[in-house]
């Protein structure tokens, strides 16, 4: 996902490609057989000099309602990692590397919450974006909503990375 005037690098995931659906264990636990809740791997490369550390969030924007849906987000990653491993959003984030937090998902828990879009609404997109910033720390605490990380990191992303996953219940 391209944002004007804002430089990108290359994320991977193990778990998944660009563009193709989300396998189960991405998926929430209610989905169906194998769906885990879990993390996507993550995998990224090509930051601008100048990073300090890195933000994590998975968005839905095909949810129902007002503004789509937060899935994780993972702040003050430090800048000298370049991978997460598939689970790291666990509930407790123990696969965080040290010092990075995760703030509450829009179903209201800390952790990943896996793809579980409504029976017969369609496919969804899951947008995971790494954005480089020129902070080490955000300055924000895990109270904090999602939906308000461009406007409190807006001034401080000196890029972006994304790719996409595509779930649908039947």
């Amino acid at each position: 996902m391209a944002h004007p005037g804002i430089p990108s690098f290359h994320v991977s995931s193990e778990s998944f490609q660009d563009g193709q659906t989300l396998p189960p264990a991405q998926c929430g636990a209610a989905t169906g057989p194998g769906a885990a809740d879990e993390s996507p791997h993550l995998s990224w490369r090509g930051a601008p000099a100048g990073t300090r550390s890195y933000a994590v969030t998975v968005f839905d924007p095909d949810a129902p309602g007002h503004g789509g849906f937060w899935h994780w987000a993972v702040l003050d990653i430090p800048a000298d990692t370049a991978s997460l491993p598939a689970g790291a959003g666990s509930r407790h984030g123990g696969g965080l590397p040290r010092g990075a937090f995760q703030l509450r998902n829009d179903g209201g828990s800390a952790g990943y919450l896996g793809a579980a879009p409504p029976k017969g609404h369609g496919p969804h997109r899951y947008i995971v974006t790494v954005m480089a910033l020129d902070v080490a720390r955000s300055g924000l605490d895990a109270a904090a909503s999602p939906a308000k990380l461009d406007s409190r990191l807006g001034a401080h992303i000196l890029a972006r990375a994304s790719l996409t996953g595509i779930f649908e219940r039947h």
